[in-house]
């Protein structure tokens, strides 16, 4: 009966971190723009949260047909509808005498017994996060544990939304019913955890976010959104035939726009960080040093020798071991600096500029 269970609860587990490193970006750039900060307990409980859905997920769709063209099922309805069918199921196949107690073990034994079971275990952890994290009402509780319970009733008589070409679980009313009441004793359950566990509504008090570091993984964030809008903007730039782009829109994006954002840009802008300057807001001139020679200068050059080695298909050697020789060094000075994070990189001591949290 158990081996059932155990090839969807150990898939889940394998899956698993594909999943969180596809959950990790969105996960970081809420927290960082709601929170300001990452919170360990917060960020536990999350990926422990994404970890049960999965285990939910596939306990209720696997194992899968070995092919798409599935054949019918050997049930009459795809439809169960009848309320607690399932004690006359257990009393048919347990054989249990009602005045008999010495034959109440067989309860134990039973097949439909064990799935009621599970089908309420399997929404307990819903409502404790429902109730501990999401601090939500019992009757929000009950209307998303049954909503959840529908959500996997229907992907199952579905055929996981026409997936397949026949059903190959039912839809059981019984399901419904179970998987809410686990919901519900998942919220009664949470009131303990809730006196144990930090209140997650607390969590951020007393959090001086101004003595927080700006760790390079949220600059890094900062940097890839930025680049998602500016990459576009150079293409079509290129496209219209802009002198100087990569240099003009570099420059525009990254010192210009910042200064009238107060030391911001929009990626900045998303987790919640801006660069200041030695007096508190940033200057035109600082910014221009700090992004200058990391956009301008160190990126810049690489620009032309892209340029150049198209338009020219001899490249000459000592370009090539400058380039080679300056990537070197810059990826050697970021290692340091991402060991020893009271250093800072060579265009924030130049500029004397820093990031802070906003």
């Amino acid at each position: 009966m158990f081996k059932f269970y155990l090839y969807p609860i150990s898939y889940a587990f394998l899956t698993f971190p594909v999943a969180a490193m596809l959950f990790t970006l969105p996960f970081l750039i809420v927290q960082y723009r709601r929170h300001g900060y990452i919170n360990k307990l917060r960020a536990w409980l999350l990926y422990l949260f994404l970890l049960y859905v999965m285990n939910a997920l596939y306990l209720v769709i696997l194992p899968l047909p070995p092919t798409r063209h599935n054949a019918p099922p050997h049930f009459d309805s795809y439809m169960q509808w009848i309320p607690f069918h399932f004690i006359q199921d257990m009393i048919r196949e347990t054989r249990i005498v009602s005045d008999e107690p010495s034959t109440y073990w067989r309860l134990f034994q039973d097949r439909a017994f064990w799935q009621v079971a599970l089908n309420v275990v399997l929404v307990i952890p819903f409502g404790m996060f429902m109730r501990y994290y999401f601090r939500t009402r019992w009757l929000t509780c009950l209307t998303a544990s049954f909503s959840l319970s529908l959500f996997f009733e229907i992907t199952q008589v579905t055929a996981l939304y026409g997936f397949f070409d026949y059903p190959y679980r039912l839809f059981d009313v019984d399901d419904l019913i179970m998987n809410t009441l686990g919901g519900m004793a998942g919220f009664v359950l949470a009131a303990w955890i809730s006196a144990i566990l930090p209140r997650i509504d607390q969590l951020d008090h007393n959090v001086d976010l101004s003595t927080k570091r700006v760790s390079y993984t949220r600059r890094a964030i900062a940097l890839i959104l930025d680049w998602m809008l500016l990459f576009p903007l150079l293409i079509g730039a290129v496209m219209l035939h802009v002198p100087a782009t990569y240099f003009v829109l570099t420059a525009l994006y990254f010192i210009v726009l910042p200064y009238f954002m107060n030391g911001m840009t929009p990626g900045k802008l998303v987790v919640r960080i801006r660069i200041s300057g030695q007096e508190g807001r940033v200057k035109l001139l600082e910014l221009f040093i700090r992004n200058g020679l990391l956009y301008l200068g160190l990126g810049g050059l690489h620009i032309v020798f892209l340029i150049t080695s198209i338009e020219n298909l001899t490249i000459t050697m000592p370009l090539i071991l400058t380039l080679f020789l300056l990537d070197t060094w810059f990826a050697i000075h970021l290692m340091i600096r991402l060991f020893n994070h009271n250093k800072q990189l060579f265009y924030e001591q130049a500029s004397g500029t820093r990031h802070t949290i906003s």
